[in-house]
């Protein structure tokens, strides 16, 4: 083996924010033999984003793929029917086929992002695939390979039961389901959030009760989400998706707390670390100003996602709203024509992408987030007027500006 690869391999199992690895012995020894691994990663389609939490471990099976391994993106559109009990302190609402079928259906597209699509590299599964054939006698015989010891042994279940909170049976065999999975990919590793480190777990217990050797764990940091203190999630709302626009995505990390920008450089950047301890050493430096190396920060991650030429328009449009005071030159534009006459203002902020729906559109309205040509909307029945029409531009919060344009 060369020496470039071997200095891979270690920076494949040390660096990238890599906490812990479970069957490290086992999986070096794989590497060294240069054996081609299955790797597995899975992510439930709760929402349609994924963020750069869930890219922390999908940059790490780019670099298993760089190596020549096969990673496979496990779509949990089964698990999903139940809901990852993990950290709730109440069972999740069941989603619909619907929803679901339409979540997975950008996950794809946003994961090419990252990871490399050719065939002998990437495979796309689902896990419905196995647990619609099954019948009730197969799920039963999974059942009996564990306890129902261990799984209450999880520690949101501890707490709900302190509390007098119920705890639904169907969220008990969501492990099992998730341990299962690693059976049918005959999965040598496994990527994950330290979240998810008692799920995978049952990986291991069922590939040993399926005679399979178990897969390694490589359990990567979680990264802070923008409030600066939860984990980033979509439940939680405070996610910047791999998919936003440069603007977004630039928007959204100047609004991360500073306490939070070295894990930021360390998990969502390219950087190497010598690079970022400089970075960050510089910020106790009286003549550095933060927000210097906030904006270092946003480039650098704009820049993978995005490209640098976008990185570079998001960069000086920031400057221009925040510093400048001014409207952006890159605006967010739709055409008139795609929105009839009296159209609702909320309807426009859905189409535009700056609301999730009407009633969030209301909300922001009521808020006072919202402004048209330079006037604040308090009325969540404003209605856009081709009469009045003047090249308007509608602000959205801080970060979100759209213009009506006539073709």
């Amino acid at each position: 083996m060369s020496k470039s690869k071997e200095e891979k391999i270690k920076k494949l199992l040390s660096a990238g924010g890599v906490e812990e690895i479970i069957g490290k012995k086992e999986l070096e020894r794989k590497l060294l033999l240069g054996k081609k691994l299955i790797v597995k990663f899975g992510a439930d389609p709760t929402r349609p984003d994924l963020h750069l939490g869930h890219a922390v471990p999908l940059r790490k099976m780019r670099e298993f793929q760089d190596l020549g391994h096969k990673v496979i993106f496990l779509i949990g559109d089964a698990t999903s029917k139940i809901g990852d009990p993990t950290g709730k302190d109440k069972a999740r609402p069941m989603m619909t086929d619907a929803e679901i079928k339409k979540n997975a259906a950008t996950y794809v597209k946003q994961a090419s992002k990252i990871l490399k699509t050719k065939k002998n590299l990437l495979e796309i599964k689902y896990n419905s695939e196995w647990f619609q054939k099954m019948n009730f006698y197969d799920f039963l015989r999974l059942m009996t390979m564990t306890t129902a010891a261990r799984i209450m042994e999880r520690d949101m279940f501890q707490e709900r039961m302190k509390k007098g909170k119920d705890i639904g049976l169907h969220e008990i065999v969501y492990p099992v389901m998730q341990g299962y999975d690693s059976v049918e990919l005959k999965a040598d590793v496994v990527l994950l959030g330290n979240d998810q480190k008692f799920n995978e777990l049952f990986g291991r217990h069922y590939q040993q009760k399926f005679g399979q050797e178990p897969q390694s764990m490589i359990i990567t940091k979680l990264l802070v989400g923008t409030d600066g203190k939860e984990k980033m999630s979509k439940s939680l709302d405070n996610y910047i998706g791999i998919t936003e626009s440069a603007d977004q995505m630039y928007g959204k990390i100047m609004s991360v707390p500073d306490t939070a920008m070295k894990e930021y450089f360390e998990l969502a950047t390219d950087l190497d670390k010598k690079e970022i301890k400089k970075i960050i050493d510089s910020l106790k430096e009286e003549k550095t100003n933060p927000r210097d190396i906030k904006m270092k920060l946003a480039f650098e991650i704009v820049k993978i996602y995005c490209g640098e030429k976008r990185a570079v328009e998001a960069e000086m449009n920031f400057i221009t709203i925040f510093q400048k005071k001014e409207s952006p030159k890159n605006l967010n534009v739709i055409d008139w024509w795609e929105i009839k006459e009296g159209t609702k203002l909320t309807e426009f902020m859905v189409q535009s992408g700056s609301a999730k729906s009407i009633s969030d559109a209301r909300r922001k309205i009521e808020q006072g987030g919202v402004s048209f040509d330079g006037n604040r909307i308090n009325n969540y029945m404003f209605v856009l007027s081709r009469k009045n029409y003047k090249g308007q531009v509608v602000k959205v919060g801080k970060k979100h500006f759209s213009q009506i344009s006539f073709k």
